[in-house]
């Protein structure tokens, strides 16, 4: 903050010693404790010892040696021996406190000098001009105060508040002014530097401290805006003291205790100045915050408020004026508003930012200067405070000149090389009625100017009037009274330009400079802006779009102004929109829409309106015409106004020209009147043909509309063209456009019909010498209907009949022409068919003589003649038709298809007159029947039919046909009688007849009546007959008798007769009768008529006698048999039947039978009852018998008992029933029983069952009483099946037993259905069950109830053993000490699968295991989506079966804390998961030392600014590990800072500050904070590049530290050093712009080749599986490989299974359960044999051996034993001596060193090589080597002994087993049934094993192989279209331009490296990317892992998770650069 300079009075000071000549004085407090001494002392001190003046002081104050105290600053420097000759300065105060930091515990003074500075002198005469131009210079004097505010804020942060309070209340003290803001504050020093007078900020160094802490000039930023605008140390005093009489500076900076105060007064310097006491020498106070009691004036009591509002400010400045001079208070008072707006102006771009105040703005940019809060408010007694904030002002002249501009034109001038200026001209465009330029109320020449010319200068000027074009800001605040009149280049052409001269007043300007062009010291005026900017010199370029166009600036600009005024000028308003189109009339298709279509202008204060007419000027021709529309280019909508557009006109007079002109609007002619148009078109219109006259010469004159007869002529016509003045014309007349054109007359004579207008003349004339025009007589219209005879005038050349869209002259005459008189006849069509007396009509059709159909006019009466024919016709029907109506004709036409005849119709009176018909005449309808033959009275017998010959005639007794043409007969007197009919419908004529006539019963003649009638045909009349009927004499009657000796006895129809069974029926005899009861002799044909049912085979000569064959009687009673006799001829049919019914005869046999169910229960009785019946020899029952006969009925049987026996007599049925049957305890089954009575016996069968339900049986479980031994989770070995019993143990088959499974609640089953019912076997399939539960013994108790009686029912012990197979826990095993530090390697992981009996289970494959890892701590056990998983390591050897083991896995690269859980994949669905481990990923080693943010590279010199000497500031450095994590928190040391040179043979090196090589800084918890600057004229060659090296020294550290290493350029020169430093910060942002855009080119193009080597792996794997599928013969086709592939699966796949279904050899003796891991199983289970005979014979051999157990442990076998108590074999591996086992690669005996001893027959083998292994196969080879040792498999017998007889020659002979089942030992021995194997059944299922058919291993291997074909397929295709998708994306439009941005950003940074000098960049560029670059295409394929980890380098721990996810990113989006990204310096960074 700046303020005026003030003092103080004299002090009393105690002076402890004398100043001696070298001596320095020291002002010390004391404030230490309250009760301190408040005032000071003055201690002089000549040593530069600190020890000595620490000394000195204690001694002053009477302080212990060994008291702890400091001595600070006033700053609150501590002094130190380091410091004590730079601070402890003549003349200083100091403090004696307890700590640095201790509150100050009262105010104390410090004594300051404030001598003007020597510019004072140096410079008097440059600013001693304060010009105001007129205007109130008071708010400009406030503004200095605002500049050093907005300075003191520019490092904030956050608000940069500035306020501004006029105090004006009466109440509260006299009028003041305050100005507050919260920027960095001043120390004690820097506010004695304020004091002084012409300090400026470029010479606050050496003895002064500024409060800038050295100047260092800011970083170029748009606008200039860098609040660096408190600057020359002049103004802010100048302005207090303008303003007021005295200032109070109140000051507290942020990192300070106090609060420093200090007053300047002018009624203080006058009273110093009378006293003669120093002027320039006051006094500072420091005191504690919001302390104010000092303040004890009245007129100061607003100060208490002010000074309270300290509390809560960390840093400030307040200047406070009082004495504030009345004019000024009225002023600020009565032009709040003006001078408010006034600084709105002033600091506009501080406020708004670099774009200003844009209201329309959609979004307003966020920018560096939103946070700058500048509040005005004043205070008056009794009134409400005004309070405004300069943002809100809407109305200062840049915020006028913003939103008034329609467009801009930015610029940028170079000046003397650093001069830079930013221009912007804004166009203020005409809108509508006037223009929109913004008036400044406040611009002098405006307010003042009464001259006589001013109209004539305001129409010069326009709308800028006299103003200049450019206001003038420095450093981004308004230079008042400096303005910039023109450029050349922006100035009104002295010619016409490209756009209008008014255009050029239209426009206003701003100009931003820095700091390089000088202003006086008040800011108000430049010194030379305009003379620089307008020498020959400088460089004007346009910015367009932010960049530089070197074009010139002229052209450009004249260019962009004739654009603003096409587009933005609205002069002429349209109106009435009509729409949007398109013209495409205009060559260019661009120009082409959409054009916007008008109905009206208002231009120039006149309407112009569609159809007005209108004149043109400055065409050729000039055109007279109507407008028809206007055009404006745009997509407009509605009412615009605009500065020009097209208008069509349609010509006239149109008749003339009939075109449209499009012109533009500026060449309608204004001035002309309708009046004078309508005469020139008038005038062009009378001279147009307007009529004919049409005359008749010769007659025959057509009239309109006339009616004529056909043939009737036309005469000729005559014809005349006039125009509207009656003058005959032959051509047009001439115009001014277009030439004279002769005129012709067409004539046209048009017919209309139906089928539209038909031209039948056309003729053309041409005008004549007698006559104009001329048409001959026409004499051939002959057709009828209506014509129009039409003259037309046309054109000679065209013959067209319009001219200029008007049609010529024509006139036209209607006419008819109808039909003449009848000349002739026609006969039409006649209607089919003619019938003889059926009327018919014939139609007749009349013509005149051209054959057009006519009427008749006058009475004829027509004449019909037919030779043979009768002909008739009622009448002539006259008119449009003529019809001879109702014509009959009669005669003989001899068939049904009648006759042809000649008609002839004749009509008198005609010129032709007669027409011969020919026609076909056919019978009438029917008229009459004629029946034959033709008696009235006819004879037919009984039974027989009668025919009836029927004709059908018509009137003329013709025989006649039509359809439906039936004849019925019907006959009466009888009932039942037939109805004939017949149709004769097609000959007329026919035969009537129909079923024979026959009456029942008839013994004598009978009469009936025949009638004969057609039904269809009332007309007809019937024809009746009488018919006599006779009796038949045909069979009638039959009758049966049976003979019993000479008597007959008749048997009637239907007849019982009884017969003894068995028996035959003799002398049946028959007689036959006619209808008249006439007996009738059998002759042979009647009797091949006869049949009878009751033998096939009849004797004809028996029945010729009357006699029947004799009948055989059923044997049994219920027999009764049907006898028929039956007769059939022609005419009847007769039966007669009787029924013969068998009797028993005499007892021969006995018959049992079965009431009821033959089955009964053991020890229950028969339910049924037993019927014992007497039979004849034929089993009929005899019914003669009596209840005596019981006596002799015996009963027996097998087991039977008699106890219950009942026999009793059933007199209803006469048979004996037997009662009781029951069995004793015996086999069950079948039983026969056997009755007896007298000597005839019976037997009956009866099925014994078991009895009632008693007990539960399960089946096939047979040791009970032993515990089951079963597998937790496993299913029980057999299925759990019960059996019902009754008490006996007989299986009782009772259905629908309910039985139930009771289990304890520890033991779960499954299924858990625990309800079960029994079938109809009494039977119940409980299921295999599994078993779950815990280890040890349970039971399962089964129950059952039968009548509600618990049946008896076992209960089942399970020993359940853990199943070891089945995982139940993860178990993970780690070092929980280690350390996790970033980017290392995680401990070994050691994961194991633990089963039920906490066990390792092993043979898991290692790809089901995994371990997943994430950031953060997880929830439970869920696994979140987004982790990263590993897999597990390659195991080291065996030993380390079943342990998984995770090594040299990386630890994440960022600390934090992870989770971390293992996984096993049980199947596919569910997962076993660890508990979640949670590391602590802590840092790594130290490596480095980097700042928080890389600085941007310095560039100093050795100049006196300490600004410009600063090499860094605030720099912090940390240490990090190599991941770039903050690491050593807990080191301590230091940091030492040297500067070096690249080049070590130069001894010119720069130094520090204080004329020192190397600086040190404390160094503790992991940082340090570093400030450099150079010493003034330090040493240093000129432009060159020196190194900055920071060297951690750590004594904590073993291992060094990599210095921290910084660039910076040198220069000795001044202005050389800031061109550098620019250029410097450009190349910084380049090379950062470049390495980022580097880095993702980098990283794309790794990806694309990691991509191209994924395709190329796939296309390798995919070629590899096809060459495999070729050695398995199979081919693959070229198209649709994934279908075939599919389909040859599935085919492989059923091929597969259906060798599956293959019977194959399996071993059925159960295994024993796997309960424990150390259990192999049975031997029988171990091993599998391919060859049948060689299975049989090794499984007999090792018999004994199949059923023992294997383990691997003793322990295990002991379990084992223990379990099945002692029953089960085992056998442990563990206790067999291996040594002594057989070595599988041994030969066999016959080869001896490699050499055959002898040639064996038989193809000897050993056993062993023949077994295979499923699994553990090492195991295994110990078992069966202990076994089989070295048993050999050979043939046979034979082969045998001679291989035994051969081997013991030379060595020991194994034990050999034939194929065909021989064994012979070892020792020889073989025979006998012990040494020979039995066949394969008999081994009951003991037996190995088949293995695998090796077809089902060749399927399985081509399914794998063609699977994996499959995915290689699907996998090559998807990395295929992943590449090209990745490969188009790096081809758009987008990357194409990053990749050029790239190149010209490289040319750019070469380009400024050669200007400074330094090395090329490449390697730093190099240096922002970490990863090599792996750009190699032609390069063999990385391998897999080798890929991997480079693009791991690529990402960071975390992208490295997400990588899938990036591949996607960089895909789909284009790249974006962030700005962070492109600001600071290239650097280092791991990526």
């Amino acid at each position: 903050m700046a303020a005026a300079g003030g003092s103080r009075g004299a002090r009393k000071s105690m002076q402890l010693s004398p100043r001696g000549g070298g001596d320095r004085t020291v002002f010390l407090f004391d404030r230490r404790r309250e009760q301190a001494d408040p005032d000071e002392k003055v201690l002089s001190y000549g040593k530069n010892s600190y020890r000595g003046f620490r000394s000195a002081v204690c001694q002053a104050f009477g302080i212990s040696p060994d008291e702890n105290f400091v001595i600070t600053t006033t700053n609150r420097k501590e002094i130190t021996e380091d410091n004590f000759k730079e601070l402890v300065q003549d003349g200083v105060t100091l403090y004696l406190l307890q700590s640095v930091d201790q509150t100050l515990l009262s105010a104390t003074k410090e004594r300051i000098d404030f001598l003007p500075h020597y510019d004072t002198l140096v410079k008097s005469g440059m600013y001693e001009y304060y010009a105001s131009e007129g205007q109130n210079p008071l708010p400009f004097a406030l503004a200095e105060l605002i500049d050093n505010s907005l300075s003191a804020t520019a490092r904030n942060t956050s608000i940069r508040s500035i306020q501004i309070k006029l105090l004006f209340d009466d109440s509260n003290g006299k009028p003041a002014v305050a100005v507050i803001d919260n920027g960095r504050g001043m120390t004690s020093k820097q506010l004695n530097n304020w004091a002084v007078y012409r300090l400026s900020k470029f010479t606050r160094q050496g003895d002064f401290e500024s409060d800038h802490s050295g100047y260092v000039r800011p970083l170029p930023v748009p606008r200039s805006l860098n609040s660096d605008i408190s600057y020359f140390g002049v103004g802010g005093k100048q302005a207090v003291f303008f303003v007021g009489q005295s200032a109070r500076m109140i000051s507290k900076p942020a990192d300070s205790q106090d609060v420093h105060e200090l007053v300047l007064s002018k009624e203080d310097f006058e009273k110093k100045e009378k006293n003669k006491e120093a002027i320039y020498c006051g006094f500072i106070r420091n005191r504690k915050p919001s302390d104010s009691t000092h303040i004890t004036n009245d007129d100061e009591r607003f100060l208490h408020n002010l000074i309270l509002e300290e509390r809560d400010k960390e840093s400030f400045t307040a200047v406070i004026i009082t004495g504030v001079q009345p004019e000024h208070i009225q002023y600020l008072k009565n032009y709040f508003h003006l001078w408010t707006r006034q600084l709105a102006h002033i600091y506009h771009y501080y406020i708004h930012g670099p774009k200003g105040n844009e209201a329309n703005a959609v979004t307003k940019s966020v920018s560096p200067f939103n946070n700058i809060d500048i509040e005005i408010s004043m205070f008056e007694k009794g009134k409400v405070p005004k309070i405004v904030n300069l943002r809100e002002i809407k109305d200062d002249m840049q915020t006028l000149y913003i939103n008034t501009a329609a467009d801009s034109f930015e610029f940028k001038a170079l000046v003397d090389g650093d001069g830079i200026v930013e221009g912007i001209i804004r166009y203020h465009p005409f809108l509508y009625d006037k223009e929109t330029f913004p008036d400044d109320p406040s611009f002098p020449s405006r307010l003042n100017d009464d001259d006589d010319d001013d109209d004539c200068l305001m129409i010069e000027k326009g709308a800028r009037g006299k103003r200049p074009i450019f206001e003038c800001f420095w450093n981004g605040r308004l230079i008042p009274y400096t303005s910039v009149e023109d450029f050349d280049w922006c100035a009104p052409p002295k010619k016409r330009g490209l756009a209008p001269v008014e255009c050029y007043n239209r426009i206003s300007g701003t100009l931003f400079t820095n700091d390089k062009f000088q202003v006086s010291t008040n800011k108000l005026t430049f010194m030379d802006l305009e003379l620089k900017l307008k020498d020959k010199n400088t460089l004007f370029t346009r910015i367009f779009n932010g960049q530089e166009q070197r074009m010139k600036i002229d052209r450009e600009f004249a260019l962009w102004l004739k654009d603003c005024h096409e587009k933005y000028d609205k002069q002429i308003k349209f109106t009435v929109f009509k729409g949007i189109t398109t013209r495409t009339d205009l060559p260019s298709k661009r120009m082409q829409s959409p054009w916007a279509i008008y109905s009206a202008i208002e231009w120039d204060g006149k309407t112009f309106k569609t159809g007005q007419l209108v004149k043109t000027i400055k065409t050729l021709p000039i055109f007279y015409g109507s407008i028809e529309k206007f055009f404006l280019y745009g997509d407009h909508d509605g009412d615009i106004f605009a500065t020009g557009g097209e208008v069509q006109i349609a010509l006239e007079p149109q008749a003339l020209y009939a075109e449209m002109k499009t012109v533009p609007i500026s060449k309608l002619d204004r001035t002309v009147s309708d009046k004078a148009v309508k005469k020139y078109i008038e005038d062009e219109m009378a001279r147009l043909p307007d009529k004919l006259s049409v005359t008749w010469p010769e007659g025959d004159e057509l009239l309109p509309n006339e009616t004529r007869l056909a043939g009737t002529p036309i005469g000729a016509l005559r014809i005349e063209i006039l125009n509207k003045k009656g003058e005959a014309m032959q051509k047009l007349p001439g115009t001014s456009h277009g030439g004279s054109k002769k005129l012709l007359v067409e004539l046209k004579v048009i017919l209309h019909s139906p089928a539209g207008n038909k031209e039948i003349i056309s003729h053309i004339s041409q005008h004549g010498g007698k006559w104009p025009y001329w048409f001959k007589k026409m004499e051939n219209l002959q057709k009828l209907g209506n014509y129009t005879l039409k003259l037309q005038v046309v054109l000679n050349e065209s013959n067209a009949d319009t001219y200029a869209g008007r049609p010529l002259p024509s006139k036209t005459f209607k006419f008819t022409i109808v039909e003449g008189k009848a000349e002739k006849f026609s006969v039409g069509l006649l209607e089919l068919p003619f019938r003889v007396g059926v009327p018919f009509n014939i139609p007749l059709e009349l013509q005149d003589e051209f054959g057009h159909a006519t009427r008749l006019t006058n009475d004829i009466k027509p004449i019909l003649e037919a030779s043979g024919l009768t002909l008739q016709y009622e009448e002539l029907t006259a008119g449009a038709n003529c019809i001879i109506k109702g014509v009959t004709a009669k005669g003989c036409v001899n068939s049904c298809q009648g006759k042809n005849f000649n008609l002839k119709v004749t009509l008198p009176g005609l010129k032709e007159d007669t027409k011969i018909l020919k026609i076909r005449l056919q019978p009438g309808p029917p008229h009459r029947l004629k029946v034959k033959p033709d008696s009235e009275i006819l004879k037919i017998e009984n039974g027989t039919a009668f025919p009836f010959q029927v004709e059908v005639l018509d009137e003329s007794g013709n025989v006649t046909v039509q359809p439906k043409l039936i004849v019925h007969c019907k006959f009466s007197g009888a009932s039942n009688l037939p109805v004939y009919s017949v149709d004769c419908s097609n000959a007329g004529t026919n035969i009537l007849t129909g079923p024979v006539i026959h009456v029942q019963n008839i013994k004598k003649d009978q009469m009936l009546k025949a009638r004969i009638e057609i039904p269809s045909c009332k007309d007809v009349p019937p024809v009746e007959k009488m018919i006599k009927l006779l009796p038949s004499s045909h069979v009638a009657r039959l009758q049966i008798l049976s003979m019993n000796g000479q008597k007959a006895i008749q048997i009637k129809h239907q007849d019982e007769i009884n017969w003894v069974a068995g028996d035959i029926m003799h002398n049946l005899i028959f007689q036959m009768y006619d209808e008249g009861e006439r007996e009738i002799h059998i002759t042979p044909t009647v009797a091949e008529k006869i049949k009878v049912n009751w033998t096939p085979r009849i004797n004809r000569e028996q029945l010729m006698q009357g006699l029947l064959p004799d009948v055989k009687v059923p044997t049994s009673v219920k027999d009764v048999r049907y006898c028929l006799i039956s007769y059939l001829d022609d005419h009847v049919s007769l039966e007669s039947a009787f029924t013969i019914r068998p009797l028993p005869d005499e007892p021969r046999h006995i018959k049992c039978k079965l009431e009821g169910s033959n089955t009964l229960q053991l020890g229950e009785d028969l339910q049924g009852e037993i019927d014992v019946m007497i039979t004849d020899q034929y089993g009929n029952q005899v019914q003669t018998v009596t209840s005596a006969c019981i006596g002799y009925l015996g009963v027996a049987g097998p087991g039977l008992d008699k106890s219950n026996l009942q026999i009793t007599w059933q007199e209803s049925t006469f048979t004996m029933r037997v009662k009781g049957i029951r069995f004793k305890p015996c086999a069950l089954g079948s039983k026969e029983l056997c009755f007896a009575w007298r000597e005839f016996s019976d037997f009956i069968r009866v099925n014994l069952t078991a009895g009632s339900p008693a007990k539960l049986q399960i089946m096939d479980w047979p040791e009970l009483e032993k515990p089951v031994v079963v597998i937790n989770g496993r299913e029980l070995l057999k299925p759990l099946v019960v059996q019902l019993c009754d008490q006996w143990g007989n299986p009782s088959p009772e259905p629908n037993v309910k039985i139930s499974l009771m289990k304890s609640s520890n033991l779960k089953i499954v299924p858990s259905n625990h309800q079960h019912k029994t079938d109809d076997n009494g039977r119940a399939n409980l299921g295999v069950i599994s078993i779950h539960a815990p280890r040890g013994e349970h039971t399962l108790q089964l129950r059952a109830s039968y009548n509600k009686i618990a049946l008896e029912c076992p209960i089942i012990t399970l020993n359940v053993l853990p199943d070891p197979d089945k995982p139940v826990r993860l178990n993970v095993k780690y070092d929980k000490n280690a350390a996790f530090p970033a980017g290392g390697t995680f401990p070994d992981f050691m994961v194991s699968v633990l089963s039920e009996d906490d066990n390792i289970i092993k043979n898991i494959n290692p790809a089901r295991i995994s371990m997943k890892m994430w950031k953060g701590q997880g929830s439970g056990n869920r696994i979140p989506t987004d982790v990263t998983a590993f897999s597990c390591s390659k195991v080291k050897d065996d030993k380390e079966d079943g342990f998984f083991y995770f090594r040299d896995k990386v630890i994440p690269e960022r600390v934090g804390a992870y989770s971390i859980q293992f996984t096993f994949a049980m199947d596919k669905t569910n997962m076993l998961i660890s508990e979640q481990i949670v590391v602590e990923v802590v840092p790594n080693d130290p490596v480095r030392l980097l700042p928080d943010s890389l600085p941007a590279t310095p560039t100093v010199s050795n100049v006196r600014t300490i600004t410009s000497r600063t090499l860094v500031k605030d720099l912090c450095l940390h240490i990090m590990d190599e991941y770039n994590n903050h690491t050593g928190a807990d080191l301590v040391g230091r940091i030492i800072a040297k500067i070096k040179s690249p080049n070590e043979d130069d001894t010119e090196i720069p130094q520090f500050q204080g004329k020192i090589s190397t600086i040190e800084f404390p160094f503790d918890r992991g940082s340090a904070e570093i400030n450099l600057v150079l010493a003034e004229n330090s040493p240093g060659r000129d432009s060159t590049e020196y190194i900055l090296v920071f060297e951690p020294d750590l004594p904590a550290l073993k291992k060094p530290l990599e210095p921290y290493r910084l660039s910076f350029m040198f220069y000795n020169d001044f202005k050389k050093q800031q061109q550098m430093a620019t250029l410097t910060r450009e190349r910084d942002k380049l090379s950062q712009s470049i390495g980022v855009y580097r880095n993702w080119f980098d990283t794309t193009n790794q990806l694309v080749n990691e991509m191209r080597c994924q395709v190329k792996e796939a296309e390798t794997r995919e070629t590899h599986l096809k060459n495999e599928l070729r050695k398995h013969q199979i081919e693959l086709p070229e198209t649709n490989i994934l279908q075939y592939v599919d389909s040859l699966i599935k085919q492989k796949m059923l091929d597969r299974d259906g060798v599956m279904k293959q019977p194959r050899r399996t071993c059925t003796l159960p295994n024993y359960p796997k309960g424990n891991q150390d259990v192999l199983g049975k031997i029988a289970h171990l091993a599998q044999i391919e060859d049948n005979e060689a299975a049989k014979v090794i499984s007999w051999h090792l018999a004994s051996d199949m059923d023992c157990v294997v383990t691997l442990t003793t322990e295990a076998a002991r379990s084992i034993f223990d379990e099945t108590q002692g029953r089960q074999q085992v056998l442990p591996l563990d206790s067999i001596y291996k040594k002594t086992l057989p070595d599988w690669n041994r030969p066999l005996p016959h080869l001896r060193n490699g050499k055959i001893c002898f040639r064996p027959v038989g193809n000897p083998v050993f056993a062993r090589d023949l077994l295979t292994f499923p699994d553990n196969v090492e195991h295994c080879q110990t078992v069966f080597g202990m076994l089989l040792g070295d048993t050999i498999i050979i043939d046979n017998l034979d082969a045998a002994n001679h291989y035994r007889k051969e081997v013991v020659k030379i060595t020991h002979c194994p034990t050999l087993l034939t194929r065909e089942g021989d064994r012979i030992r070892s020792n020889g021995k073989f025979g006998g049934l012990q040494n020979k194997a039995p066949p394969m059944d008999k081994l009951r299922g003991m037996v190995f094993g088949a293995p695998v058919p090796k077809l089902y291993s060749a399927f399985t291997g081509q399914i794998d192989l063609l699977q994996q074909y499959r995915a290689a397929v699907v996998k090559l295709d998807d990395v295929n279209k992943d590449l090209d998708l990745h490969l188009r994306s790096l081809n758009t439009p987008e990357i194409l331009q990053k990749k050029q941005e790239l190149a010209e950003q490289e040319r750019s940074l070469k380009l400024i490296e050669h200007k400074l000098g330094m090395t090329p960049s490449d390697k730093v560029s190099e240096s922002l990317l970490q990863p090599a670059i792996l750009d190699m295409p032609d390069t063999p394929i990385p391998p897999k892992r080798m890929r991997k980890e480079t693009v791991k380098k690529l990402y960071s721990s975390e992208e490295w998770v997400a990588s899938a996810a990036k591949k996607q990113l960089l895909q789909q989006q284009p790249l974006q650069i962030p700005p962070s990204e492109l600001n600071g310096t290239a650097r280092k960074r791991k990526a």
